[in-house]
């Protein structure tokens, strides 16, 4: 009696494994519920159940045939169990050829597949797992860089106000310096007309006398020699010829030296005429010196000296309006919704690809330079160009150097979650437009945490 119980149940677990639709997930056994028909799942047609996984397409969405090559457009569901599931055409089922890591696919073939999908899944789960250590280690770090942003962020703003605040005390400063520039000039001016207007008097006389002679007095031993003479007086119409030791002697009284007093009574009547005789390396008369006067000299002192100082405050003044400008340039740019890519300004990676070394400043430009030196623009900073729902995994550098086939030369950078910033590779996909990967935690997202190993793992 036991006897025939276990045979009739053997028999009974033979039928049902003869009866099992093989291929199909899931999901989808709600479709394959033995029954006397069978219904395509596009809804075309009613066949006898007997007619599913029969090697033979009856429906024209290949639903009937699952598990067995017969469909063009059949899907053979590979289990997997312990790694991932996936779809493989009916064509490559039972063809001899392990598709399916769980060798379920050829079920009815001579190939001799082992079952990989644990070895598999183990890799994969400590792929994921270093991976999620690495966004839990990114998200950390990219923590720390958006309290440095936000910080620096505060830092560059109250720059700003500074510089601008002494840009406005400049500003004070430049135009009292140019008032006063104004009047030295003015006094100058003032003075000089007086002294040509001859209201000086004596005073301007004598002086413009003692100049004149202490100009011609080269070794300012209080007289004038005749060597001195003929070294600083020259004819008026005939420059080129020095004056001869007689004629020097003549214009000193017959003497070989004359003073101070003498000279005024004498030899400068004769240089003040001015239409003999003229003193060397001078324009006009003697009448010219006036900038000798002490009051005049002062004046001009005074007007070069606010002229300086005017300089000085002009040059202080753009200096502080550029670095302002580039201060406000900087930050008009989008760091992110919480600065976290501010600390990437002023900074550039670099990274060598056979014979180029590629350049990324970021939100400055990206650079090609080749072994021989020549260095390409490949763009300047555009905007970011990324999806919708991350708008900062993707940069644009645009309008680099022109492309010999026309055109200019562009680069793309990718953004990826990393535990390091760095630049990690460089692709030309077409004639001078570049793609780069570039590593940094600040794009790390906390919704790739919800990625993962799918469910049947």
């Amino acid at each position: 009696m036991r006897f025939h119980i276990i045979t009739a149940a053997l028999m009974w677990l033979g039928y049902v494994e003869s009866r099992k639709i093989r291929g199909i997930s899931s999901s989808y056994k709600r479709f394959y519920k033995e029954r006397k028909s069978f219904l395509c799942i596009d809804g075309s047609k009613i066949i006898p159940f007997e007619q599913v996984n029969d090697d033979y397409c009856d429906c024209e969405d290949g639903s009937d045939e699952p598990g067995t090559s017969a469909c063009p457009r059949g899907r053979f569901y590979c289990t997997n169990l312990g790694f991932r599931p996936h779809y493989i055409p009916s064509s490559r089922v039972n063809d001899g050829i392990c598709d399916c890591c769980d060798a379920s696919d050829e079920y009815n073939s001579h190939a001799h597949c082992q079952n990989t999908c644990w070895n598999l899944g183990q890799r994969e789960r400590a792929y994921v797992e270093g991976q999620m250590r690495t966004l839990d280690e990114g998200l950390r770090l990219k923590q720390q860089l958006i309290e440095e942003g936000v910080l620096l962020w505060r830092e560059k703003q109250a720059q700003l106000r500074e510089l601008q605040q002494v840009a406005e005390d400049l500003q004070i400063k430049l135009e009292e310096h140019r008032r006063k520039k104004h009047e030295a000039d003015r006094l100058k001016e003032q003075t000089l007309k007086t002294l040509e207007a001859g209201d000086s008097g004596v005073r301007h006389q004598d002086s413009t006398v003692t100049s004149t002679f202490q100009l011609l007095d080269s070794n300012k031993d209080g007289s004038i020699t005749v060597n001195e003479l003929q070294a600083k007086v020259a004819l008026i119409h005939d420059e080129e010829r020095p004056l001869s030791e007689g004629e020097a002697v003549a214009l000193l009284e017959g003497s070989h030296q004359m003073n101070l007093t003498k000279f005024q009574h004498t030899l400068w009547n004769i240089l003040t005429k001015g239409d003999s005789l003229k003193i060397k390396d001078t324009h006009d008369t003697p009448d010219s010196l006036v900038i000798e006067d002490p009051h005049l000299m002062a004046a001009d002192r005074a007007a070069k000296w606010e002229a300086t100082n005017l300089k000085k405050v002009e040059e202080a003044y753009d200096t502080v309006n550029m670095e302002i400008s580039d201060l406000r340039k900087k930050l008009a740019i989008d760091y992110g919704p919480d600065w976290e890519f501010l600390f990437l300004n002023s900074q550039c990676y670099t990274l060598k690809v056979y014979e180029y070394t590629y350049t990324l400043c970021p939100f400055n430009q990206v650079t090609q330079k080749s072994t021989a030196g020549t260095e390409v623009s490949l763009g300047r900073w555009g905007m970011w160009v990324g999806t919708p729902k991350n708008q900062y995994s993707q940069m644009v550098y645009e309008n680099g150097e022109p492309c010999w086939q026309g055109g200019s030369r562009s680069a793309t950078v990718t953004l990826t979650c990393g535990t390091e910033t760095a630049l990690r590779s460089v692709k030309e996909p077409s004639k001078c437009q570049y793609i780069m990967d570039f590593q940094t935690p600040v794009a790390c997202q906390p919704v790739l945490k919800q990625r993962g190993i799918h469910s049947e793992l």
